[in-house]
């Protein structure tokens, strides 16, 4: 089957005739943000089909932007090159296409499957074990937070808890995204910290939130 084209020589359009088809511009986010493996990147993308996802990566192989490795995929230097693009539309989409949530955008298990990949764990000299209660879906998960590691359990680890992280599910997205503060949400109720002192002192560092929360945070204080 031939590809469409646009039938017209010019290099935005090339880009376009690349970069543009549905998931294509999302899987090389994923990719720049840490996503090696075609599980790790089925999973922060529920929405498509492994099938096309496969599909997807092919296209992306024979286009140059990725490379196989022993253990997944691999950026290259075309891929990559698109960083400041893929992070130029996020900015740009912050200050004029991010308005509220709609319950359609919002899914616990992605939420929490991000979060994990964006905890620093380098000062870390003990186990933190940090239970999320998502309070209007009535759903439970754990953050198992090792010296140089971060995991997401859907079931009861069955570790102590070091702390509870409760709030709507609307509202972890928007302290997620950089809208709104840990801190400043939790003193003004919004989200609950309870636990142990050092979790809930530490845990603001810890969580890195999304790669484009400064940027967020920026248009909104601007």
């Amino acid at each position: 089957m031939n590809m469409r084209t646009y039938a017209q020589y010019c290099p935005i359009v090339r880009a376009v005739e690349l970069l543009g088809d549905r998931w294509t511009l999302l899987i090389v986010r994923d990719m720049l943000i840490g996503s090696t493996r075609f599980n790790e990147l089925a999973r922060g993308l529920p929405g498509i089909s492994r099938a096309l996802l496969a599909q997807r990566l092919r296209q992306l192989h024979k286009a140059g932007l990725v490379t196989r490795t022993d253990d997944g995929y691999a950026l290259t230097k075309a891929g990559t090159d698109l960083r400041p693009i893929v992070f130029s539309l996020g900015e740009w989409g912050a200050r004029y296409a991010f308005g509220d949530p709609q319950p359609y955008e919002l899914d616990p298990e992605v939420l929490m499957w991000w979060m994990h990949g964006r905890i620093d764990t380098s000062e870390l000299v003990k186990r933190a074990v940090i239970q999320i209660d998502v309070t209007d879906r009535r759903r439970q998960f754990w953050l198992v937070l090792e010296p140089g590691d971060a995991s997401i359990c859907y079931t009861d680890p069955g570790f102590d808890i070091d702390a509870v992280l409760s709030a709507d599910l609307p509202t972890l997205y928007r302290m997620w995204e950089g809208e709104i503060e840990l801190l400043d949400a939790v003193k003004a109720g919004s989200i609950g910290l309870t636990g142990a002192r050092w979790v809930i002192r530490s845990l603001p560092t810890w969580l890195m939130l999304s790669p484009v929360a400064a940027t967020v945070r920026a248009v909104r204080g601007s």
